[in-house]
């Protein structure tokens, strides 16, 4: 199946570069692996249960309108959830923000996806555990 998408030029270029160094056969090939990496995650995500302690890290564009309000409104509807939250500036335009979490998992998952979906949001990873595990 064909499909369109529209890329900013830089994160095109960028993508481009990657996929000639791993010795992809093209950029469909590329796509497809992104899109496959992109549903494994999900899903295993969606499996986690139980009580999780983890990390949301952001990074994002704090000239787009509304978009920090919107930021500390959710942080704020999921209160229960959030530890601690550190803030940096990273240049002219782009902030990161790390977000240390703890509750149920489903909750945690709920507002990394809410994030993620905000325009402005250029990047978001949670990395989360189970307190306790391993030791």
């Amino acid at each position: 199946m064909r499909i369109g998408v529209s890329l900013p030029a830089n994160l095109l270029v960028r993508f481009d570069e990657i996929i000639a160094r791993r010795g992809y056969s093209s950029r469909s090939e590329g796509i497809r692996d992104a899109i496959r990496n992109y549903i494994v995650d999900y899903e295993w995500l969606s499996g986690e249960k139980g009580e999780k302690v983890g990390v949301i890290t952001l990074i994002y564009n704090h000239h787009q309108r509304g978009l920090v309000d919107t930021l500390t409104n959710l942080q704020h509807k999921f209160s229960k959830l959030i530890e601690s939250s550190l803030h940096v500036h990273l240049d002219e335009d782009n902030c990161l923000e790390v977000v240390l979490v703890r509750g149920d998992a489903k909750d945690v998952k709920n507002i990394a996806e809410k994030t993620m979906a905000l325009k402005g949001v250029k990047h978001v990873k949670l990395t989360i555990t189970s307190p306790g595990e391993g030791l």
